[in-house]
């Protein structure tokens, strides 16, 4: 499910705007990485603060979704600790991650 740019509401695949702020939706482009565990905090915090990703879907090794950060415009700071802390459980368990990056165009 994509999330809007702007608010981070859920869309639909077929929507042209977002049905709750009403901002165009652009196109969506996913990218994936793979990363050992001991660097997958540091790379997800590098994504996040870039800023133009919606989306970062953490996968184990057998492709199973460990899991989903929506990154709106607003997330920084104390918003990000829980999923930090819950990265670092994953870390833990898994030896190699595959991270999914959802950017707007």
């Amino acid at each position: 499910m994509p999330y809007c740019w702007k608010c981070g509401a859920g869309l639909e695949e077929d929507d042209k705007f977002c049905h709750a702020c009403g901002a165009p939706v652009s196109e969506v482009v996913k990218e994936e990485l793979s990363v050992s565990a001991d660097n997958l905090i540091e790379r997800v915090k590098e994504l996040l603060y870039e800023g133009n990703v919606t989306r970062i879907i953490v996968k184990d090794e057998k492709g199973r979704v460990m899991l989903e950060i929506p990154a709106t415009v607003g997330v920084i700071g104390v918003v990000l600790a829980p999923w930090l802390a819950a990265l670092g459980v994953i870390a833990a368990l898994a030896t190699n991650c595959k991270i999914v990056v959802e950017r707007r165009e």
